[in-house]
């Protein structure tokens, strides 16, 4: 049995809203751990538009969405808050009462937590990948396809075929490639959305031989009960195999509901309905803050979000401390909460 990371919060996902979460629950003494599927911090801001400039949040006439992140890592740094990345919250297990909650709260990489309350900050759902179109590829899933990695020694000494054109295959081309035996990149054509410096670097590999980049299509895979072969379509018509062990498609997300879907939530049109005062949902002990929650009035905006998770943390505080007064106090004139914040 795996085990079990005891918590005051449970926060999924780790995009602005469930990062600022950390900051106003850490102001009032509540630990936090975060779970998001993506490998880094950010959600949205951080994998679809981190270079894109943003005006509307408070005290920023322009901000990048990557600029947004990394100030909420460091306001919340004080807080010392955990993350697990490449996890996917697969099941939530009601453990308390409606006056005392608590959660058993499970994901696909064998991590279970359990902690007095719950919050849903994964925007409009989780980023699932999008599939290529392999014909036979669900067959060699986790049997040599993997649209993820988890662990990078499971591509120790192994031919990797990486499929794609952007950041994310870049950055696994050259994170992986000390480590196994081949790389192979394949993309459809000779221009790329990754970063300039990663292209170049991607460039002087197969200049120096260590490395190999083809221009192509995977139609289909082969193995004998794992992958041992990718056929393909090259960019002159001829049709090909390409020995490889590994094949990781990066082929963009796509945001889905996810198993949230399955908790008991009383869900509208895949968003969680909540109150005003609390953002808590329909079960006593989860909230709902950001993009993944609805209510009368509601705006999709960042700033919205911020505020939701301000309220939802006063309420946090009253399951985590039921025997306390919340006492409500200002940063700019508590000592108590500068001490926290580490600047008295």
């Amino acid at each position: 049995m795996s085990e079990i990371i005891k918590t005051d919060a449970l926060i999924v996902g780790a995009g602005p809203i469930g990062l600022f979460a950390v900051f106003e629950l850490g102001l009032l003494d509540i630990k936090a751990q975060l779970v998001d599927i993506l490998p880094k911090p950010g959600g949205q801001c951080a994998e679809l538009y981190p270079e894109k400039p943003i005006y509307d949040i408070p005290g920023f006439p322009v901000i990048t969405g990557q600029g947004i992140v990394d100030n909420l890592m460091t306001q919340i740094a004080p807080f010392g808050p955990g993350f697990h990345y490449n996890e996917l919250v697969e099941s939530l297990e009601v453990v308390g009462t409606a006056e005392r909650p608590a959660f058993r709260v499970a994901t696909d990489g064998d991590k279970v937590f359990e902690a007095r309350v719950v919050s849903v900050a994964a925007g409009g759902g989780s980023f699932q990948p999008k599939k290529p179109p392999i014909a036979g590829i669900d067959a060699f899933e986790g049997k040599g396809v993997s649209y993820a990695v988890r662990r990078m020694e499971q591509f120790r000494g192994k031919r990797v075929l990486i499929v794609g054109g952007g950041d994310s295959a870049f950055d696994w081309v050259l994170n992986l490639h000390p480590i196994a035996e081949r790389i192979i990149l394949m993309h459809r054509r000779d221009a790329f959305r990754a970063a300039p410096r990663s292209v170049n670097a991607m460039r002087e590999l197969v200049a120096a031989q260590k490395m190999d980049f083809v221009l192509g299509q995977a139609t289909s895979l082969k193995g004998e009960g794992r992958l041992q072969a990718a056929t393909v379509r090259g960019e002159d018509g001829t049709v090909f195999d390409i020995a490889c062990d590994a094949m990781l498609p990066f082929f963009g997300l796509t945001m889905k509901v996810g198993p949230i879907a399955y908790w008991g939530l009383n869900l509208h049109e895949n968003l969680v309905p909540v109150d005003t005062a609390k953002f808590e949902s329909n079960i006593p002990g989860i909230f709902a803050i950001g993009d993944i929650n609805t209510y009368p009035g509601k705006l999709k905006l960042i700033l919205s979000g911020f505020h939701e998770a301000a309220l939802a943390a006063q309420q946090a505080f009253r399951y985590v401390y039921p025997d306390k007064k919340l006492l409500f106090q200002y940063t700019t004139s508590s000592t108590s909460l500068q001490k926290k914040l580490g600047v008295n």
